[in-house]
């Protein structure tokens, strides 16, 4: 008797459960807007290149800084090579401790220097400090390096999530801000005082720029490089890397965590035999801005993780500079599993591919499911 009431109490808490995970469901929009985004007024585009000019050295000093347990791939390595290949700055690549950083969702990489190596040679500090995403909001040293940068003068930059790191250290009260959709919430919670901007890739206020998702990097970028070189570099660099405009339009509502989203990532999640270790070999000069985006594109399927090989254990040297620490050591991988880095490709064309891809291999369900998390629309490069 008593075991029959357990089993009958057992079916009412599942059935209770389903029925709230059901109205949870159902309560989701059904899709999300796929209007365009109207274009950025030009005085607006005028006054975020004026408010970004360097002030001080001839040539400015950009620090990408990183936490080395986990930081993510595409708002650090993106960032980082998109501003080396312009040449407009001494760029580097930065870590709270010595040894590798581990990236997330995939790669890892041998940073060029600590923080305090970099305050050691720059005393006066960066310039500019673009901060991504990272698996802590309260390390104590990130927020203490971050605000020392901000007090000497530098402009703290924030990519997607990374405006979580700059709030906790107190950079964002009362200012205009933005940040991936999926964390706008969590940050106001969190940061009443912050006033949301919503329609904006990018939002600049006193001294520090915010952004939206993972993708964001990419107009960030060409934006400080148009500021710091003038528009012509800026116009070369886009060239290289595929992107046609880079102004701060963007469309909020088409990025949303929709029934779509929720039932193609628990769908993907529970079919856990059948995820793919997916391989992408490392050679020297590899695009270190194209790899970030296929490797973090093809680890956010729920189905499948991208790891790095090459022959030895050594670190492999990037197009401009980063290196790389394979994640195994082997000669080969199953020609089933492996992904192309998209060499002879630019990074946006990369991207395009890589989701069409990932649609071949695994639906387009999953493809969407991959570009609302890079919040990067599916079609061409239209942020």
């Amino acid at each position: 008797m008593n075991m029959r009431r357990v089993v009958w109490v057992g079916l009412g808490v599942l059935a209770l459960s389903m029925a709230i995970f059901t109205g949870w469901l159902l309560s989701l929009p059904g899709a999300a807007s796929v209007s365009t985004a109207p274009p950025v007024p030009d005085v607006e585009r005028k006054s975020m290149l004026a408010a970004l000019q360097p002030a001080g050295r001839h040539r400015p000093v950009i620090a990408v800084v990183g936490l080395n347990e986990a930081t993510e791939t595409t708002d650090y390595l993106m960032s980082y090579g998109i501003l080396k290949r312009a040449d407009v700055a001494d760029v580097f690549a930065l870590a709270t401790q010595p040894g590798p950083i581990t990236l997330y969702p995939a790669l890892k990489v041998e940073p060029e220097a600590t923080v305090a190596q970099f305050d050691a040679r720059y005393p006066k500090g960066a310039d500019y400090v673009i901060v991504p995403a990272m698996s802590r909001d309260d390390d104590a040293q990130v927020l203490r390096w971050i605000n020392d940068q901000a007090a000497k003068g530098a402009w703290i930059i924030s990519v997607c999530a990374g405006a979580k790191v700059v709030a906790a250290a107190g950079l964002l009260d009362g200012k205009s801000a933005t940040t991936h959709w999926y964390y706008i919430g969590d940050l106001l919670e969190k940061h009443p005082a912050i006033h949301y901007v919503s329609d904006r890739r990018m939002v600049l206020d006193r001294g520090v720029a915010t952004t939206t998702g993972i993708t964001a990097s990419m107009p960030m970028m060409l934006t400080l490089i148009e500021a710091i070189g003038g528009r012509a570099k800026a116009d070369a660099i886009a060239r290289d890397l595929g992107v046609t405009q880079w102004d701060a339009r963007h469309n909020s509502d088409a990025f949303t965590f929709t029934r779509p989203f929720a039932l193609t990532a628990l769908r993907n999640r529970l079919a856990f035999w059948r995820r793919d270790d997916l391989g992408i070999k490392l050679r020297a000069g590899i695009d270190e801005v194209s790899l970030a985006l296929v490797a973090d594109a093809w680890s956010r399927t729920y189905r499948s993780s991208a790891f790095t090989y090459a022959a030895g254990p050594q670190p492999v040297e990037t197009l401009h500079g980063m290196r790389l620490v394979p994640d195994r050591v082997a000669v080969d991988w199953p020609a089933a599993q492996q992904v192309s880095d998209a060499e002879g490709t630019t990074p946006a064309e990369a991207l395009d591919q890589t989701l069409a891809r990932i649609a071949g291999r695994y639906g387009d369900a999953t493809a969407d499911l991959v570009a609302m998390q890079l919040e990067y629309p599916r079609v061409g490069y239209q942020p």
